[in-house]
């Protein structure tokens, strides 16, 4: 059984990192990409960054470049998200996800198959 679990959110205020984990198991990590996604209150599940198999590829919304950067350990079975100068739009629930066949330009939440149960993140202005 595939099962993804996230760790790391909190409430911080604007300015501010954090650092989200995923820990990946009951399938090969290294086989799958990894992505993350956010969903605020009344809003759909949004596209955040994703990362090739090896992790020589990256993918950002725009809303994150220059302050996001995910990044992963195959030997862990772990993917981060190092969020730094947080601002109160980020504030979600973050949600890993995983998938053995997508590439790090598939957007869509709808086209991955393994998810984590999410982790808040909140930032107070």
């Amino acid at each position: 059984q595939v099962q993804l679990v996230e760790f790391g959110g909190g409430l911080v205020q604007a300015g501010d990192s954090l650092r989200l984990s995923c820990v990946l198991s009951g399938r090969t990590f290294s086989s799958c990409v990894m992505a993350w996604f956010r969903q605020a209150p009344g809003k759909e599940r949004d596209f955040v960054a994703a990362i090739s198999r090896g992790g020589a590829s990256t993918s950002y919304t725009d809303s994150v470049k220059g302050r996001f950067t995910i990044s992963r350990d195959n030997a862990k079975n772990t993917v981060y998200l190092q969020m730094n100068s947080l601002k109160p739009e980020d504030t979600a629930v973050y949600y890993c996800a995983a998938d053995p066949y997508k590439g790090v330009s598939d957007t869509s939440a709808r086209n991955y198959d393994y998810w984590g149960q999410g982790t808040q993140v909140t930032v107070s202005s």
